[in-house]
């Protein structure tokens, strides 16, 4: 994010961003982690923080815009190979410490933090670790469509049948199902 990367070029703190700018802190520290839209953000706090770091309030906007997103295909192999590197409760322990799961619900990733949610509930079951109840709110929503596999879609395409698709889902991980995900092997990556 360009605030983030402003405050590094100038050597500030996000404190002393605060200070300068008289924007709270605690809204300076939503906005750089992800957890505030920019979108939403008053003018006004917009125009305080581009003055301080010298850079446009366009140039602020455009740059929440352009966040990189990857593929969810892709996302999906990064996390898998997450777990497996820093194994279950390492990867559990991260992934509950940045709150990935609540910044990607609040840009309106929902591919992304559902995944990871499923994947937080899988670990939490495989481990028998009690649920975190802190994305509760997150647990009653689901996707609108079924996300299947692409091996999965280009195989109903090659058979020219529905039958993988329901395959897929019978023998989808019940966490990710619930949230409308088929995703039936996270722990086989190579």
């Amino acid at each position: 994010m360009l605030i983030n990367e402003q405050l590094e070029k100038m050597n500030m703190t996000k404190y002393r961003l605060s200070k300068e700018s008289g924007v709270p802190q605690a809204t300076i520290n939503d906005i750089c982690n992800g957890k505030a839209d920019l979108e939403k953000c008053t003018a006004g706090t917009l125009y305080r923080l581009a003055k301080v770091l010298g850079i446009s309030i366009e140039e602020i906007l455009q740059s929440a815009e352009t966040e990189y997103r990857c593929a969810f295909e892709t996302f999906k192999s990064n996390t898998c190979h997450h777990v497996k590197d820093m194994g279950d409760l390492d990867f559990m322990i991260q992934l509950l410490e940045t709150d990935e799961i609540r910044t990607l619900y609040n840009r309106h990733w929902y591919p992304e933090a559902l995944y990871l949610l499923a994947m937080l509930d899988y670990l939490s079951r495989v481990n028998q670790i009690p649920l975190c109840t802190r994305y509760d709110d997150i647990r009653t929503q689901k996707l609108k469509e079924p996300l299947y596999p692409a091996s999965i879609l280009v195989a109903r395409e090659v058979l020219e049948s529905d039958k993988p698709l329901r395959m897929a889902q019978q023998d989808a991980i019940p966490e990710f199902r619930r949230f409308n995900i088929m995703e039936s092997e996270v722990r086989n990556v190579v």
